[in-house]
């Protein structure tokens, strides 16, 4: 089973005194708590998520208290503090960013259903895994003749992973509209945080969305996928360095999105990780075939 780990950035971390950094994730108006924000350390490879209840903690070598934190929550503008800051202040206090979407008309009657990227169990040939810090993969799904459509059924496909040991895993779904300028995934279509659970009892999970009416850009969209850095979702990988040969011990999270190769150059796959986009873009042997996250997105025009 072949599994890429999205190691985009390579730091060396000093062997140092580890320290307990905790704290809650709240929001500024109300004080609630903001579960499932990411919280990463810039510059390394280090990161975790709120609980349910807001909380989180990590272990960090000591020498971070030098560098700056970034946090992220569905809804909230992205925050960058200190290390010391957010290890002082236990409660960190988040903006809600707030944007106009166009109007949302919902159809009760849809028809002449398409799928996009529809996918084949024996089409699967990899799988995306998450170590050290959160990420969210997100693959970009043209609205070809930029036509009225609407958002039907996102299925997302997942890779088994003998490591990891629990029936299940969380994750989050993003759908996003499309930077007109940069072309990069730009604001949540869906304000609410859809969570996900996947089950060793089946390859893929799938979520109705026909219900919330959403037409889909004529710049088109992206779907995305967030790793939750959970304990719920935490195993444990070890393997041999290849030069070195010394045994490698580190923290893993799951799930594992399923991947497959696709010819049509208009599924471009980015990644987000410690504050911007990035594209992420591995070709197959010999031909022009990318590989990219097993995601079937099915849409309908309304009569």
């Amino acid at each position: 089973m072949r599994i890429l780990v999205l190691f985009l950035l390579v730091v060396e971390l000093c062997q140092a005194q580890e320290i307990l950094i905790d704290g809650y994730i709240l929001d500024e108006k109300n004080e609630q708590a903001i579960p499932y924000a990411n919280i990463s350390f810039l510059k390394t490879l280090k990161g975790t998520s709120s609980n349910d209840d807001g909380y989180f903690y990590v272990d960090v070598p000591q020498s971070f208290l030098e560098r700056e934190v970034h946090i992220s929550a569905l809804g909230y503008k992205d925050t960058i503090l200190s290390v010391k800051r957010l290890r002082e202040q236990k409660k960190i206090r988040l903006k809600e960013d707030t944007f106009e979407l166009e109007e949302v008309v919902v159809s009760k009657d849809l028809g002449d259903s398409q799928v996009l990227n529809p996918i084949g169990s024996y089409s699967i040939k990899s799988g995306f895994s998450s170590a050290e810090t959160p990420w969210v993969l997100a693959l970009y799904f043209p609205n070809i003749g930029a036509s009225k459509k609407y958002l039907e059924k996102i299925t997302v496909f997942m890779q088994q992973n003998s490591r990891f040991k629990r029936s299940s895993s969380k994750f989050r779904l993003r759908v996003y509209d499309v930077n007109k300028e940069t072309r990069k995934p730009d604001h949540d279509l869906i304000r609410k945080s859809i969570i996900l659970e996947t089950s060793v009892e089946e390859d893929f999970v799938s979520i109705d969305l026909s219900g919330l009416g959403i037409r889909i850009p004529d710049e088109g969209i992206y779907v995305g996928l967030e790793w939750l850095f959970l304990p719920f979702n935490w195993y444990m990988n070890s393997y041999e360095h290849p030069l070195s040969k010394e045994k490698i011990v580190e923290d893993r999270f799951a799930p594992t999105f399923a991947a497959v190769y696709q010819k049509n150059q208009n599924f471009k796959t980015m990644v987000y990780g410690m504050g911007e986009w990035s594209d992420f873009m591995i070709k197959a042997p010999g031909n022009n075939e990318n590989l990219i996250p097993a995601i079937s997105l099915k849409m309908s025009k309304k009569k």
